[in-house]
């Protein structure tokens, strides 16, 4: 692997076919295992572009390939981390980590003191992985129509 680039999604980028095939490569260790399925599935590379304009949105890329991304969104008083995703092939190499570091200097440049994810109440390895990289869980919820926690929500306070 060489030297990874990160850059934010805008107007020049063009890979949006690549990006949404990365996402579903990514998260299709999920599929079968996750109660409802992931939101994931319900991309399309018209959505995604249409996510990362209305939010922040970072690629990773080794080269000229895609590895790995990140969606934030501002709250109140969090930045929302969703569809962090790395490549199955990248995983392990610090990618994810570099790409919140990214999401943690946008909250400080927004004034916010958190950053907020939610990961399947299924996805243990994802709570460990997270709690290693400073979230705790804050509030277990669950999707419309389910009487059981199917997420729980993680919290990092910015310093």
């Amino acid at each position: 692997m060489s030297e990874i680039a990160f850059r934010r999604l805008d107007d020049g980028f063009d890979r949006w076919d690549a990006l949404l095939d990365l996402i579903l490569a990514s998260f299709a260790y999920m599929n079968g295992r996750i109660d409802p399925p992931s939101s994931a599935l319900a991309l399309t590379s018209e959505t995604l572009k249409a996510k990362a304009f209305s939010e922040i949105a970072y690629a990773a890329l080794d080269g000229e390939q895609l590895v790995g991304c990140i969606f934030c969104r501002p709250e109140l008083e969090s930045l929302y981390v969703g569809k962090l995703a790395v490549l199955p092939t990248a995983q392990g190499k610090g990618i994810g980590k570099r790409l919140l570091a990214l999401a943690e200097t946008k909250a400080r440049e927004l004034g916010l003191k958190t950053l907020r994810l939610e990961t399947r109440i299924e996805l243990t390895d994802n709570h460990a992985t997270f709690a290693a990289w400073g979230f705790r869980k804050t509030v277990e919820n669950r999707h419309a129509g389910f009487d059981r926690t199917t997420s729980i929500e993680m919290r990092k306070a910015i310093t």
